[in-house]
């Protein structure tokens, strides 16, 4: 964990007005925004808020058009391996390979982190039991249900014990079962020190497991905040202000 000249703890994610165009439109305008490790970041917005695409620069899948992304301190930029070795990412769709086995997955991730020989084998064996993926573990991923999809790319996220922990839209496709077990995952990860973004369209969630939430509006920061965990209803109406009035909202906050 890297300190200030202070003394005080350096953010693990820093943005600095990070902007995109995507399909000729600003999908990302000027976006600021900071994460300390072990901090769980609610990210929230409408379809076309740029949420994904805010997900997607910080993992590394996407280019900033201006702006920076520092990472561990490091400029993503400079040092795109970092995405690698200190970041888990779950985009909304888990991208997988259809004549892979569960095991094989976590076995080809892992390598693509740097683990081999022992640090492998029990980093997959560690991913699988948190998950609860040992019936699958022989299972082609083609023929898993979309929520055993799911669970198998957030095992492949989490197999080399990352820093920061990116989450679009995770609760897709789980049963209500499976929801609780994931915010009992996120908050385990947050308890250990892992910086957590998750972004998501269900507010009871960012209040279930969330200490800041940031909402985007037609690709700019709308509010950022802590999130009170029995005032969901004070949330509900920020975001819905925000959603509603854009603009105008932000101007009188």
């Amino acid at each position: 964990m890297t300190t200030s000249p202070t003394g005080a703890c350096a953010p693990l994610l820093q943005l600095d007005r990070i902007s995109r165009r995507r399909a000729g439109r600003a999908a990302v305008q000027e976006l600021s925004l900071s994460l300390q490790p072990g901090q769980v970041l609610g990210l929230l917005g409408v379809n076309g808020a740029g949420k994904s695409t805010t997900l997607s620069m910080i993992a590394g899948a996407l280019r900033p058009d201006s702006g920076s992304i520092r990472l561990g301190g490091i400029d993503t930029r400079e040092q795109p391996e970092l995405t690698r070795t200190l970041l888990g990412w779950l985009p909304e769709r888990a991208p997988l390979w259809a004549e892979l086995t569960v095991a094989e997955h976590l076995a080809a991730h892992a390598r693509l982190r740097g683990l081999n020989g022992a640090a492998q084998r029990n980093a997959c064996t560690a991913a699988i039991e948190r998950l609860e993926l040992q019936p699958l573990a022989r299972r082609l991923a083609g023929v898993l249900s979309q929520g055993q999809r799911q669970r198998l790319g957030l095992a492949c996220a989490l197999v080399h014990r990352p820093a920061l922990l990116v989450l679009d839209e995770p609760a897709n496709a789980l049963d209500p079962v499976q929801a609780v077990a994931l915010r009992g995952l996120i908050r385990e990860q947050a308890a250990a020190g892992t910086a957590v973004i998750l972004s998501t369209h269900l507010l009871a969630e960012v209040t279930a497991v969330c200490d800041r939430v940031a909402i985007l509006h037609d690709g700019c920061l709308r509010h950022d905040g802590p999130v009170q965990a029995d005032d969901h209803q004070a949330l509900e109406r920020t975001f819905f202000e925000i959603a509603m009035h854009g603009d105008a909202a932000a101007r009188a906050a």
